[in-house]
């Protein structure tokens, strides 16, 4: 069984990695299930989504401290969710600062020194410019498929069906650039 939790801030296309997860595990022959919790995501919030793969699963939550993967598409929101990563799992984080509305107003500010601090912590930690890639790629937009394929490289998936997966849920116009986009992340992590 695979266990993933994948942070990050509306409008950072994980919902669509999450669907794509799903797609793999089901080209692959597994059984999957996925929660999503919105929050604010239309304004900037949290998005948090729970995938689960293996040969029969009954419940679609991550429990704290049972995730092989936390992918986080935003370092804030690492910080925030790396308490569900199990000992020797991989956090792998999308080096992007997207400043909540605490900090945009003033009234608080971002935290310095996160990402070293999550290295310290996070045995198994990768960052990730995929925003950077994404943009190489085609489009900043293609930062969350970047980032699904530097986990697929990680963690040994199998790069053709998570190829296959992509291209399925991505509209046809996109998939040319989703697909360089995906290279992108599983040849450089």
């Amino acid at each position: 069984m695979t266990n993933v939790l994948i942070a990050g801030v509306g409008g950072q296309g994980t919902l669509l990695a999450s669907r794509v997860l799903g797609k793999y595990a089901m080209l692959a022959g597994k059984d999957c299930k996925l929660s999503e919790i919105h929050g604010m995501s239309p304004r900037g919030g949290s998005v948090v989504t729970h995938v689960r793969i293996g040969e029969k699963i009954y419940s679609p939550v991550v429990w704290e401290g049972s995730a092989d993967v936390v992918l986080a598409f935003e370092t804030l929101e690492a910080a925030r969710v790396k308490h569900y990563l199990k000992k020797g799992g991989v956090l792998l984080v999308n080096e992007e600062k997207i400043l909540p509305m605490p900090c945009i107003t003033g009234a608080a500010s971002y935290p310095e020194g996160l990402k070293e601090k999550l290295l310290g912590e996070v045995e198994n930690a990768h960052f990730v410019p995929a925003q950077a890639w994404a943009v190489e790629a085609g489009s900043a937009k293609a930062a969350n498929i970047v980032m699904l394929g530097a986990l697929c490289k990680l963690c040994g998936m199998d790069k053709g069906i998570m190829e296959e997966a992509v291209s399925a849920c991505v509209p046809e116009k996109f998939r040319a650039l989703n697909e360089k986009a995906f290279a992108l992340g599983y040849e450089r992590v």
